[in-house]
């Protein structure tokens, strides 16, 4: 039996009433299984003794004498104080909402106790301890050799009001007697004997009852490992599903090969290459290739020939399985792909290539992002790369008027659309798809996975094949339903660390684009303390009168919670384009803007009407404009620091030098310290977010915090790194070995 078909509620043990029980359940603990993996978040060693007059080392475990009772305050607050003694030294136990301890604990009584103590008011106290009385009236020397009743590593759980640590323990004890017999280990002997793991009743059992603290590392060890190992497990089929094939792990160096083909792959700098490269371009490909006034980069060109190898895997997969040439599988391989680059890197560029090579199969594409002002971009740079040659593109949103919007869905309905460019109205319920292949995801990590998974769902259609089969000289008809699916891109412009993209993104394949575009410089990053902030808006004039651009950002629209600290874009746009930019024409944009305003001015900046954009992060992602050479955060302290290197790279985006000022406050914390400094050394995005990682953990990085992806009992997948690398390449080795 599976640890997790005990299934019997905690009120089934003994002592455990309806009480209780409701505050078991505040904890999520409602049966036996919850409760054998309810695991301690620490432990108290009490196996050692010591005394109170050595407090400082560590928490007091000692025997002692209750020498007298005090009482002090008043009424209702009138609380119990226990002086106690144990010849080191004398100590307070303050017996808040416990004024019972005085007849259980009446003067001369011999206790055991232990706690955390402090001086306070010059005495030496604990407000949180745990006694155990040993004698009602006896002499103090007569326990000096006495081996302390509780001398044992005890486990420390979380806690909610009603519950404490003695009520857990006894339970946790009673259902480890009564119910962990016969548990049945959930990964493979092979993988127990190889990685040292413990037996699961064993690892359960030391966990919560260990002998020793190597007990609790051997534990923790074999509980982590089963848990991630069965998460890999868990990728390993779904990655198995829609591609057909496990990647070759390399446990030494922790890289894979997500392609069968992924040694075939050239890196793409040579002429001859290059030559070999554009004849394996489909028609429309060539074409835009063809029109670029400049080189793709060696990684785009790499990432490319990744996601062409795809496509044209569907589309062979396809075509057999609807001549009836191959029916072994009952769906085509689908392309699963994250592309990761950083900002300005060009992966919308490769995205559009993705299109025309399904456009040149005679499929759609869907091109999703996240906010209306990103998606317009993608949209009118598609009009510009894409028209030409003869794409049929659309936009939509939820503010495209109804008549257009009736209009377009109809085209879209009978493939007249090539590709539609838009927000979540992609995946709305009025809109339906002619022979949807292609769905990309921009800036994945602000859609939650049921988006992504409806954006998908759009896609997917069975048909049924009629096949004949000769059985016994007689001829019959089946019938054989077949799921087609689309290809997906997913793309992020936030660089996952390895240890995440194993993880969250572990059944994808991941390409990534790191070299940029030639000509671009790094960004200057300079960081400013409030109160010096002219010295920075001196060096954004200068760049002003030398006809360039220049963002201002701030944390918040409006001061509307009465926070005086938080910097609002009103309230400094007055002061900004009153008293320090008055000769330049400056604008103000924010979510509370109507939207076609939002879009007005925008394009303004854009064709620089505007040379000062006051803003929030409604422009973090969706604004291209090279000639903007500075920007400056206001209270950077107050932004993650991914989403300052998504901000700082509004800039930098042409071949002029460009600046980022980071306006810090005087009240930082020591991480914010440490942000701020990881930004001003560092302009590799993949080396941010590694930090960021360290800094905040995978849940904000990933933007899947919310959507539950992370959800996981003891293990970690920062912490527990070394395990997570060991797990994966078993799981998949495990799977691979199946028939």
């Amino acid at each position: 039996m599976k640890i997790s078909e005990l299934k019997s509620p905690v009120s089934s043990l003994s002592g455990v009433g309806p009480a209780a029980s409701a505050q078991f359940a505040k904890l999520n603990v409602f049966t036996i299984a919850d409760l054998l993996q309810f695991y301690p978040r620490t432990y108290e060693d009490r196996r050692n003794k010591n005394p109170i007059a050595s407090f400082q080392r560590g928490d007091v475990h000692t025997i002692a004498q209750v020498i007298s009772h005090e009482w002090f305050g008043y009424g209702k607050m009138k609380s119990l104080k226990i002086i106690i003694s144990d010849n080191t030294a004398s100590a307070a136990l303050i017996a808040f909402n416990r004024a019972f301890l005085e007849k259980s604990l009446p003067v001369g009584s011999i206790i055991c106790v232990s706690g955390e103590f402090s001086v306070k008011y010059g005495q030496i106290q604990s407000t949180v301890f745990d006694v155990t009385k040993l004698s009602e009236n006896d002499c103090l020397e007569n326990f000096e050799n006495t081996p302390l009743p509780d001398s044992a590593i005890l486990p420390i759980y979380p806690l909610t009001q009603g519950l404490n640590q003695k009520n857990v323990r006894k339970a946790v004890s009673a259902a480890i007697s009564q119910y962990l017999r016969g548990i049945e280990n959930e990964i493979p002997q092979e993988f127990i004997e190889k990685r040292n793991l413990l037996s699961k009743t064993q690892a359960i059992t030391l966990i919560h009852k260990p002998q020793s603290m190597e007990d609790v590392q051997n534990a923790r060890k074999s509980l982590i490992y089963e848990e991630l190992f069965n998460f890999q497990l868990t990728i390993a089929k779904r990655a198995l599903k829609h591609k057909g094939f496990l990647p070759a792990i390399n446990i030494d160096s922790q890289t894979e090969d997500s392609h069968p083909d992924a040694n075939q792959i050239p890196q793409i700098d040579s002429p001859q290459e290059t030559s070999r490269f554009i004849e394996l371009l489909s028609p429309k490909q060539k074409e835009l290739f063809q029109r670029l006034p400049f080189p793709l980069t060696s990684d785009q060109r790499k990432v490319l020939t990744q996601m062409n190898n795809d496509i044209d895997r569907g589309y062979k997969d396809r075509c057999s399985i609807l001549n009836g040439t191959s029916l072994q599988n009952k769906s085509a391989f689908t392309m699963a792909r994250l592309l990761q680059g950083d900002v300005g890197s060009g992966k919308t560029l490769v995205a559009f290539f993705a299109c025309l090579r399904i456009i040149d199969w005679k499929g759609q594409c869907a091109f999703m992002a996240p906010t209306e002002i990103l998606a317009r971009q993608h949209a009118e740079n598609a009009a510009h790369l894409l028209e030409p040659l003869g794409v049929r593109i659309a936009f939509l949103s939820a503010n495209v008027k109804a008549g257009g919007r009736t209009q377009l869905l109809k085209a879209l309905k009978a493939g007249e659309i090539d590709i539609v460019i838009g927000t979540h109205a992609l995946f709305s319920k009025q809109v339906i798809y002619n022979d949807l292949q292609l769905a990309i995801i921009d800036e994945q990590h602000r859609f939650g996975v049921l988006q992504r998974q409806a954006i998908i769902e759009k896609g997917r259609k069975t048909e049924v094949l009629a096949t004949t089969v000769e059985q016994d000289g007689q001829q019959s008809q089946n019938l054989t339903p077949i799921t087609f699916e689309p290809h997906v891109l997913m793309m992020s412009a936030t660089p996952i660390p390895q240890t995440l993209a194993l993880t969250v993104f572990g059944d994808l394949d991941v390409s990534v684009i790191k070299t940029m575009p030639k000509g671009r410089l790094p960004v200057q990053t300079y960081l400013v303390k409030e109160g010096n902030e002219i010295n920075a808006y001196m060096a954004v004039k200068k760049e002003l009168e030398l006809g360039h651009q220049a963002y201002f950002i701030y944390p918040a629209i409006e001061n509307s919670t009465g926070n005086q600290e938080l910097k609002s874009a009103q309230e400094t746009f007055e002061v900004l384009s009153k008293k320090y930019f008055s000769p330049f024409n400056c604008a103000l944009i924010h979510s509370k803007i109507d939207e076609e305003q939002q879009v007005k001015i925008l394009k303004d900046f854009k064709n620089g009407r505007i040379q000062l954009l006051a803003a929030t992060t409604v422009v973090e992602v969706g604004v291209d404009v090279p000639n903007a050479t500075c920007i400056v955060i206001e209270q950077a302290d107050h932004f993650g620091l991914a989403q300052l290197h998504q901000l700082r790279g509004r800039v930098g985006r042409g071949s002029l030098q460009s600046f980022c000022f980071l306006i810090y406050s005087s009240k930082i914390t020591q991480t914010g310290i440490e942000r701020m400094k990881v930004l001003r050394q560092n302009n590799d995005g993949f080396v941010i977010a590694s930090e960021d990682l360290k800094l905040r953990g995978p849940g904000e990085i990933t933007g899947t915090a919310q959507a539950g992806n992370l959800t996981l009992g003891i293990a970690d997948f920062v912490r527990d790194h070394d395990l997570l690398v060991q797990a994966r390449y078993d799981a998949f080795g495990f799977m691979q070995q199946k028939p």
